[in-house]
């Protein structure tokens, strides 16, 4: 898996997807920490930065998973990682890690405006700013988790990019579309299911179990359904 991994991370900064991505986003970062400048108040990091870029990152996140599995299929290398003495399951945990791991860069670079707002802030609100951090690192990893297992249903990467694109716009609207349904078991499994809701608790600074558990339990089930898509390749 660490082999893996490292192969999988190289290769997303030797092409312009890794860079591309992390300056995106830590372009959109850094605009809205302007806007929070101009309220001048520390307080409005959480609203004003991480809650709007929820949408932005979902956006964005297409982008990081759209190579993973497809490229190989394309390129007819997944031949050599189905032989390869390693498990499917490391195969596809080793691609999810580095796809997450380039959202992690950007995530990580995105507090370093917050450490200059607090070298002159009266006081800083870390604990929201730190919830808001994890909860994107959180929502990030699931989505990621779905758009390595979209990708692996394709050799295009312009179909894996635009599936995992489909699934984050509806991720987005779940929660209008829950109240147009109205109070129906629909309307419930729409609010249970939404990324939203769950990532909501940690912008007020509270470490949400229930959505943690959430977060971790998407990963799970798409990387499990990623490996078993990949040990169904094996065996045809």
């Amino acid at each position: 898996m660490a082999a893996i991994f490292k192969k999988e991370l190289k290769s997303y900064f030797s092409s312009p997807i890794g860079y591309v991505v992390v300056a995106v986003l830590l372009a959109l970062y850094g605009f809205f920490y302007y806007v929070t400048v101009l309220y001048r108040s520390s307080s409005y990091i959480s609203s004003m930065v991480y809650s709007n870029m929820f949408m932005w990152s979902m956006m964005i996140i297409p982008i990081i998973t759209m190579k993973s599995m497809s490229d190989d299929k394309k390129n007819k290398t997944d031949q050599a990682l189905l032989t390869a003495p390693v498990g499917v399951t490391s195969i596809v945990m080793g691609k999810f890690l580095a796809a997450f791991a380039v959202y992690a860069i950007a995530m990580v670079a995105s507090l370093i405006p917050a450490l200059i707002i607090s070298l002159f802030a009266t006081s800083m609100s870390w604990g929201s700013v730190l919830g808001t951090f994890f909860g994107s690192l959180f929502y990030g990893a699931a989505m990621i988790s779905i758009g390595v297992f979209v990708s692996s249903l394709t050799e295009s990467q312009i179909i894996a990019a635009i599936g995992t694109f489909g699934i984050s716009i509806f991720l987005i609207l779940v929660d209008q579309l829950g109240t147009v349904v109205g109070g129906t078991i629909f309307q419930t499994i729409l609010n249970w299911i939404s990324f939203n809701a769950r990532y909501q608790p940690f912008t007020n600074g509270t470490f949400s179990i229930p959505s943690l558990v959430f977060f971790i339990s998407i990963v799970a089930v798409f990387v499990f359904f990623t490996a078993r898509k990949l040990e169904s390749k094996r065996w045809s």
